[in-house]
């Protein structure tokens, strides 16, 4: 059975245990890259990185895009959303479309 899971700062991602969720909080995390390679490569079909780490770990998570599994999405943290997730759904429709139909003309 695949499992998701939930990476980054503790206040951030804390919640998504009372549903179930595996979490990765930023402060029991040596590597977070080997952390993020660890899951793709084991039983997770989704993995939530906030916005901040995603950051961090931009070319890492640009390794899975080709990939059907896992589905890596980006959520905001407890400092808030700067728009990375809607950039990311928007990288992927124009890659499936062909050009950015989002852009204004």
């Amino acid at each position: 059975m695949s499992k998701i899971a939930a990476m980054g700062d503790r206040d951030s991602i804390y919640g998504f245990a009372s549903v179930g969720l595996e979490i990765f909080p930023l402060d029991r995390m040596e590597n977070p890259a080997q952390t993020l390679n660890k899951l793709a490569n084991g039983d997770y079909a989704i993995i939530l990185v906030t916005e901040a780490l995603a950051k961090e770990l931009e070319q890492e998570i640009d390794k899975y895009s080709d990939r059907p599994l896992p589905v890596i999405l980006t959520i905001p943290g407890v400092t808030g959303n700067e728009g990375m997730g809607m950039k990311a759904i928007s990288k992927s429709v124009e890659k499936a479309v062909g050009s950015d139909i989002l852009q204004d003309q």
